[in-house]
């Protein structure tokens, strides 16, 4: 089999028992599985929920907190009970873990970013499991990734990941609630993630996670458009994850064979810059950018809103509405005097060559 970049995501619902407590048959399972991926040469990443299960007993809960300040207590206590047996087990294999703590401001910050993915590489090379969890004791709900899955589906196009696996409750995706329906179809296999899955996704999931069906399925949907396959399903025992790999899974597989990988600086572009302004271009121009690839020249802009800075990434609008957005070369103030002009008008002394706006290599389509 082709060794692969593998980013596996557990979820609390694959962890934990019916009282929500870490369940260490389950632990142990999963611990398993992981390791024998490894000893096959492929590279793992591990993005683990848990922490609030870990956490909630030892500070006298009698069930998982449902506040805001319970939940964060329970992570910080729990956060490190769970990378301390996943540091116990994992030593069985001779296999040594790395606690990476994200939250969206590592992904929003370009400079974060940059080193959150330095960082994971280095790891890899080393042969270290990265483990990842959100940063719950400090994350606020302007700044979470809203569930793991979601963390799961960044990181995989992060890392590059050839598999994004999602291990939930639930053995795939069916056209009706397979807990409602007994006899609800199963898909194996489908291409993408249509407005029809989404709405039969709603309410499905497991009581005990942030994430529900529809959540894996917007993760899935991110996953695949930065070029990563996804399984979403479960599974038992220590050969289950080479099973997924094989094809075999207990689950739905989404994403044709071929994806096309979205590199990191496109990637930020994105799903994780701030938008400081806008572009308004010509029918000409949005064509160039929309249909042939071209970068954006000031000829094609007619009008500039916001203040900005080079460097800074702006929403394009066309005839159509907002086409996308991209890293300008141009401060608002440089800009706004070349509007309108031709490539040779816009020449100087000082920037003899420089008459993109923006490089369609920095540059996505919304």
């Amino acid at each position: 089999m082709e060794k692969k970049r593998v980013v596996v995501k557990i979820g609390s619902s694959s962890l934990t028992n019916a009282k929500g407590e870490i369940d260490e048959k389950k632990l142990s399972d999963h611990i398993a599985s992981i390791a024998i991926l490894k000893k096959l040469g492929h590279e793992v990443i591990l993005v683990s929920s848990g922490a609030v299960a870990a956490g909630f007993a030892k500070l006298g809960y009698p069930s998982r907190p449902v506040t805001l300040k319970g939940k964060q207590a329970a992570a910080a206590v729990g956060q490190s009970l769970l990378i301390q047996n996943y540091i116990k087990q994992f030593s069985q294999f001779d296999i040594i873990p790395a606690q990476i703590l994200l939250t969206r401001n590592d992904f929003s910050k370009r400079d974060r970013y940059r080193n959150a993915y330095s960082t994971l590489m280095e790891l890899l090379e080393r042969g270290i499991l990265p483990i990842i969890n959100e940063n719950d004791t400090v994350s606020v709900e302007e700044l979470t990734f809203g569930d793991n899955d979601m963390l799961s589906a960044l990181v995989s196009g992060l890392v590059h990941a050839g598999q994004l696996i999602i291990l939930t409750d639930i053995n795939g995706l069916y056209d009706s609630n397979p807990k409602d329906n007994p006899d609800a179809k199963r898909y194996d296999f489908i291409e993408g993630i249509t407005e029809e899955f989404m709405k039969g996704a709603e309410g499905s999931g497991s009581k005990v996670g942030t994430g529900g069906m529809k959540s894996k399925l917007v993760a899935a949907e991110t996953a695949i458009s930065l070029g990563v396959k996804v399984f979403i399903g479960n599974g038992s025992g220590k050969e289950k994850l080479i099973s997924i790999l094989e094809g075999h899974g207990d689950g739905t597989y989404i994403g044709k064979d071929e994806l096309t990988a979205i590199n990191n600086n496109r990637q930020w572009i994105s799903l994780h810059s701030t938008v400081q302004g806008s572009l308004y271009v010509d029918k000409g121009a949005e064509t160039a950018l929309m249909n042939h690839g071209s970068s954006l020249l000031p000829a094609g802009i007619y009008k500039i809103e916001g203040i900005f800075e080079k460097g800074n990434v702006v929403e394009v609008i066309g005839e159509s509405g907002r086409i996308g957005k991209g890293e300008v070369l141009y401060s608002s103030d440089e800009l706004m005097s070349i509007i309108g002009k031709k490539s040779e008008e816009c020449k100087n002394a000082e920037h003899p060559s420089r008459t993109t706006v923006i490089h369609r290599d920095k540059w996505v389509k919304i």
